[in-house]
């Protein structure tokens, strides 16, 4: 009997973790599905589109909470260990960084909005599309490391971080050299930084969740280590 009783509790303790880590993939969805919106209403100048995803940035909102909510629940009710109190702990971690992405998705937004009022300058725009799309494939493959608990796979993604860095320079370089030969571009041109600096902070989040979905799996903490460092670990632990 007693040993049944705590069969039922191992099972409903294992579905309560497999109904956090389903919920993390809908709301990291639902983010992607954000970002992909906005990078096409950027590429369009689509007004009503961008005023769409703007004003859905509740629904990422209410998801974190809700996922908030059952973690402290389990982290109270369960007080998990080892392996599932890590998986507890990056959720909560993801669903922050997933909640922050979904703001400067609806930064951009704002700025499509503005830019299509005003009538901004396509060719700011180019470079600054090519980062979105490709901080929206690091946040698509951080999420599938996250779901496949595969670190080695998280490395991969954390490694294009700095790639992502050099666009932005390479981006800001640009942007600089209109502001200098048209004083007139200057307002137009705030608005592409805004959105060059939202899509960067993207990518810096996809990698915050490439650390938690390494957390989980390896059970260290690396977020202030270096990439050859974390490279060499995880080598070693193949060995």
């Amino acid at each position: 009997m007693v040993m049944s009783r705590t069969h039922h509790i191992s099972q409903q303790f294992d579905k309560e973790l497999e109904d956090i880590r389903s919920k993390v993939m809908t709301m990291g969805g639902l983010v992607e599905d954000s970002l992909s919106q906005v990078l096409e209403a950027l590429s369009r100048t689509d007004m009503e589109l961008a005023e769409r995803i703007a004003s859905s940035d509740y629904k990422v909102n209410e998801m974190e909470v809700d996922i908030d909510g059952e973690c402290t629940a389990i982290l109270l009710r369960r007080q998990p260990a080892a392996g599932d109190l890590r998986l507890v702990l990056a959720v909560s971690k993801i669903i922050t960084d997933l909640e922050r992405v979904g703001d400067e998705v609806k930064k951009v937004a704002r700025i499509v909005a503005r830019i299509a009022t005003s009538g901004g300058q396509d060719s700011y725009y180019v470079g600054i599309l090519a980062m979105g799309h490709h901080v929206r494939r690091m946040l698509r493959a951080a999420l599938d490391a996250f779901a496949r608990m595969d670190s080695h796979a998280a490395l991969e993604v954390a490694q294009e971080d700095p790639e992502v860095d050099k666009e932005l320079e390479a981006i800001m370089r640009q942007l600089i050299t209109y502001m200098m030969e048209d004083p007139r571009s200057i307002r137009g041109v705030l608005d592409a930084v805004l959105a060059a600096r939202a899509f960067e902070r993207i990518g810096d989040h996809a990698d915050n969740i490439c650390e938690s979905a390494i957390f989980l799996v390896e059970g260290k903490d690396v977020r202030h280590v270096a990439l050859e460092d974390l490279r060499q670990q995880l080598a070693r632990g193949r060995e």
